[in-house]
């Protein structure tokens, strides 16, 4: 009997070592995780499991609607898609979906009346010639000396004198 209980005991006491090691703090994590996904609210900035980054536009029970990129495109996920909640909303608490959504737009009018208008292309510029300076007054004209006869090589005259 007591060789039996010798090798359980090993046993025994592995088990309950991995349970405080692995099991329950898995547990907690995932308790962590669920408590923060039912707490996301209207204007969170999120990132996804799959690492889409956006800011929460809308909650159903089960589901978000997110609003991501410049464009403002809205996309409903399920809500075990967040990962993390990477800052929360301004109005954490007070804002729900139909005030959000006027926050956006005024927000989006403002974005609009603070960019610099569009510049107009500026007509192609007319290359002006240089100006040539004026002419002096023209004098007598210097004549070059005509071109002398081509003489022939020293060489050449020393042979014909031989």
């Amino acid at each position: 009997m007591s060789g039996t209980m010798m090798t359980i005991i090993p046993l025994i006491l592995l088990i309950v070592i991995m349970y405080f090691l692995m099991i329950r703090p898995q547990k907690k994590r995932e308790k962590e995780t669920t408590a923060m996904r039912n707490s996301v609210q209207v204007g969170d900035e999120i990132v996804t499991i799959g690492g889409i980054c956006g800011k929460i536009v809308k909650t159903k029970d089960e589901t978000i609607v997110i609003q991501v990129g410049a464009d403002k495109v809205k996309m409903e996920m399920m809500r075990w898609s967040i990962s993390k909640v990477t800052s929360e909303g301004k109005n954490h608490n007070k804002a729900t979906a139909d005030d959000y959504d006027e926050i956006g737009d005024a927000e989006e009018k403002e974005v609009r009346k603070s960019k610099p208008k569009r510049m107009k292309k500026a007509a192609p510029a007319v290359e002006e010639k240089p100006a040539e300076p004026e002419e002096a007054p023209a004098e007598a004209p210097v004549e070059e000396p005509a071109e002398a006869p081509a003489e022939a090589p020293a060489d050449e005259a020393v042979s014909e004198e031989e």
